[in-house]
């Protein structure tokens, strides 16, 4: 059977890992000089803790090689003939690169295939759940590779974060650096772009941008399949009653785990989903 593996960029809850047999090679999470593995190491809810009361900014660095090779083998004892990792814009992390390494030095006579998403959160996850499900099917190796690039070029993100800070000292700013400026309770609106975060927009306040991203939604023909990603902010429940008044299908709903609440912060709110 064909394995999927992604990395902790994903954002998919433990449960949905689970039901997809998607294998997980986790970031490292920096505080200062202290090194965590994240969901090892250190939790989604002691993340949060830390972000929010701490003293040092978090900075996060991609898995080694050794993590990779770890995994690979792992899967290879429980009965895999075939990987294809499913990872996170190489645009942003050096992840897809120590990927490719351990591929390359791998010798357990399997093939392993590697796939830019050019997305990172429940986006990426959103195609690795595309690419589990063809493996689960039982298509070749060629046959999930192929699934899982479509369903990359297919994966979109809008979000907005509380406020640009934290992109900005991360380093992630990206293409939303054109929305810095103005008038200090101006909202962001960001998107993916090329691999990269890209400015989706401003607003001027709170409520206009979850308006914002629900207007977005509606305005999607035929989406595929939604997740609405977060940070814990208090209006999650309004924007979820009100999202299903334009998407009924019920979506996945997962909170942004430590990479990529590393640059959004709390209070972020967003949706991923794959277009037709």
């Amino acid at each position: 059977m064909i394995r999927i593996v992604t990395d902790s960029s994903c954002d998919l809850p433990d449960d949905v890992l689970a039901r997809y047999r998607i294998e997980v090679v986790p970031l490292t999470i920096r505080f200062g000089e202290e090194e965590l593995i994240d969901r090892e190491e250190l939790s989604g809810d002691e993340f949060w803790r830390r972000l929010t009361t701490g003293e040092d900014f978090p900075e996060t660095a991609a898995p080694s090689v050794g993590r990779f090779l770890q995994a690979f083998t792992r899967l290879v004892s429980g009965g895999a003939d075939g990987i294809v990792v499913v990872g996170i814009s190489s645009k942003i992390s050096a992840t897809l690169q120590s990927a490719t390494l351990a591929a390359e030095q791998f010798t357990a006579g399997i093939p392993v295939r590697l796939v830019d998403s050019q997305l990172v959160s429940a986006a990426l996850g959103l195609a690795a759940i595309v690419a589990a499900e063809a493996a689960a099917s039982g298509a070749s190796i060629d046959e999930v590779e192929a699934a899982a690039r479509h369903a990359c070029e297919r994966g979109r993100i809008f979000a907005s974060p509380d406020t640009l800070e934290y992109l900005r000292r991360g380093g992630r700013i990206g293409g939303a650096q054109a929305l810095i400026g103005g008038l200090l309770d101006v909202k962001p609106l960001i998107c993916f772009e090329d691999g990269r975060v890209g400015a989706g927009g401003r607003v001027r306040s709170r409520k206009k941008a979850l308006a914002a991203i629900l207007d977005h939604v509606a305005e999607q023909p035929g989406i595929d399949r939604l997740a609405v990603v977060h940070s814990d902010p208090p209006d999650l429940a309004e924007f979820l009653s009100r999202l299903a008044e334009v998407y009924p299908t019920e979506p996945m709903v997962t909170r942004f785990g430590s990479v990529v609440g590393t640059h959004f912060g709390p209070n972020a709110i967003g949706v991923t989903y794959l277009v037709p």
